[in-house]
């Protein structure tokens, strides 16, 4: 390769360890599970708000609109994981922007609960269900992105 020396040539074509594919598809699996419940969550926004409406003390029109807004959000702050899903090992900075988005939603959530007013048990339910996953969901996506930049890491500087 022209520009290359030749010791970074046989890097570039050197095949993948088994353990960092192993940590891609990790990834893959743990990221794919939050982006499935996260789309069926929007889709199921989008689709029948109405319960959620109720849930969230919404009513009417307005109500099942607001909540088939936060599905379209949903579905926004998805369209990062297919990228990274794909290729891991390429893409990390955009899982590091997706474990970016799930911390400020489980922040955004948690701060939500804290500042609610002691009477409103429906909404104490609904939001911390939110939490409950999104505190799951970064925890899983987290270790195996760690996992993944280690062995990459290795990978990519075998004296280290």
């Amino acid at each position: 390769m022209v520009g290359v020396s030749s010791q970074e040539s046989d890097r570039i074509r050197a095949p993948k360890s088994r353990a960092l594919t192993v940590c891609e598809w990790v990834c893959r699996i743990c990221f794919t599970i939050v982006f499935i419940v996260n789309i069926h969550c929007a889709i199921s926004f989008i689709v029948d708000p109405g319960p959620y409406a109720w849930n969230f003390g919404l009513r009417g029109d307005s109500g099942n609109f607001a909540v088939r807004g936060l599905g379209i959000t949903f579905l926004m702050w998805n369209a990062t994981y297919p990228v990274f899903i794909a290729l891991p090992n390429r893409f990390k900075v955009v899982g590091g922007i997706v474990l970016a988005q799930q911390l400020i939603g489980l922040i955004g959530e948690s701060l939500l609960l804290a500042y609610l007013p002691h009477a409103s048990f429906l909404f104490a339910a609904s939001i911390m269900r939110f939490i409950y996953f999104d505190a799951f969901g970064l925890l899983i996506m987290t270790i195996a992105f760690v996992l993944l930049c280690v062995f990459s890491y290795r990978a990519n500087h075998p004296q280290a």
